[in-house]
């Protein structure tokens, strides 16, 4: 009996992609056969400091390390139905703080509606990434302090470049 193929899906913007995005995707790969992380290219663009095609470098990059189990790819339209086309069963949500929790819940109660045969899971990054956040790194970014801690070197010097003081 041939054993089914597990995979997750973690959307999301990764505007940038941060050291806690990775976390998770590690701690994914602990969970699925496969992570299928899924980039927003629709919404609210005038938002997002990168377009999707950096986006989607700077997690290519960011994850190599962490072999073929990692795919990375842009999505538009319902997640539930990018998920339902690759074959993911379950979605991966991250949450860092309580403040998180009630959007997320309402989100995955939500895709649970569209999509009863999608779950979603909820990880906690490692705590010292429970903080961060892509909004966040931007703003120290803009205002000249050192993000070096909390992103990989490659999306450090793509802020400074966005952010030059």
């Amino acid at each position: 009996m041939k054993k089914l193929k597990r995979v997750g899906i973690y959307p999301g913007t990764f505007d940038p992609v941060t050291y806690g995005h990775i976390d998770l995707i590690r701690r994914a790969l602990g969970i699925f056969d496969e992570v299928l992380v899924a980039v927003a290219s629709e919404g609210s663009e005038k938002s997002q400091l990168f377009s999707v095609e950096e986006r989607l470098s700077f997690l290519k990059k960011a994850v190599r390390s962490l072999g073929p189990r990692v795919r990375i790819l842009p999505f538009d339209g319902l997640v539930v139905k990018f998920a339902r086309k690759h074959g993911a069963s379950t979605m991966i949500r991250g949450v860092r703080m309580i403040s998180d929790f009630e959007y997320e819940f309402q989100m995955a109660l939500t895709n649970r509606k569209l999509a009863s045969d999608i779950e979603t899971i909820f990880l906690m990054p490692h705590e010292s990434y429970s903080y961060l956040s892509s909004r966040l790194i931007k703003e120290i970014s803009r205002l000249g302090g050192d993000i070096g801690a909390f992103v990989p070197s490659f999306v450090e010097a793509a802020l400074k470049k966005r952010f030059p003081r």
